[in-house]
């Protein structure tokens, strides 16, 4: 018994209740963005995600484990892929486009909406520091995570807009070798490659974000 007291006063429960905390803006910043990939397909008449029952904000039908664990310790990491049928589409390459492109731009309104909810409660004189903490977290987040999804390189959101203008073989060629992007990515991430232009543009919106709901 004297072991475990000991045991439990040596536990930085702040830290833990900070990772909880972490998890959660994870959690929640991936899933609105897997989600409204998924809207996004559906509305333009692919049903794969919603026979696989990917219209759903219950984050335990996007989260890749792994993925999960590499982002919420590392800043970099994953959830499982929407997956997306193109012959459902009219226009299949530009049908691809708007269906990345909800990812990114979902995750900009999900931190607007942060961000205001922080400065209504702020205003109506709650002042709970983890939920405060919590919102503004994952506002940052989310903004992080939208930008670094349009980055053109494959498999990220950025490289499917970018494609959509090319010619239909080189379009081909590059899908086709997509799945390889992951490595380069991996790469140019352990390399700290771009890092600097990120941080400054992720903090750029954030400001430009608070700026518009008077935060």
């Amino acid at each position: 018994m004297h072991y475990l007291t000991n045991l439990f006063d040596a536990l930085d429960l702040g830290s833990v209740q900070d990772m909880a905390l972490r998890l959660l803006s994870v959690l929640l910043c991936l899933t609105v963005h897997e989600t409204c990939h998924g809207l996004a397909a559906y509305a333009l008449g692919d049903p794969t995600t919603k026979s696989q029952h990917r219209l759903s904000l219950n984050p335990l039908r996007h989260i890749d484990w792994f993925g999960l664990a590499m982002l919420a310790v590392a800043g970099f990491g994953w959830a499982k892929p929407v997956q997306v049928n193109p012959n459902y589409f009219k226009k299949p390459k530009l049908g691809m486009a708007v269906t990345a492109l909800a990812g990114p731009l979902s995750n900009m309104v999900l931190a607007l909406l942060l961000l205001l909810a922080t400065k209504l409660l702020f205003n109506s004189g709650v002042q709970s520091y983890w939920l405060l903490r919590f919102l503004l977290r994952s506002a940052m987040l989310s903004i992080g995570l939208g930008i670094f999804n349009l980055i053109p390189i494959p498999p990220l959101d950025g490289s499917k807009v970018l494609f959509a203008v090319l010619p239909d073989r080189q379009y081909d060629l590059l899908m086709r070798y997509e799945r390889y992007g992951m490595l380069l990515l991996f790469a140019l991430v352990m390399m700290g490659a771009g890092g600097s232009f990120l941080t400054k543009a992720m903090y750029g919106v954030y400001d430009f974000f608070c700026s518009i709901v008077g935060l």
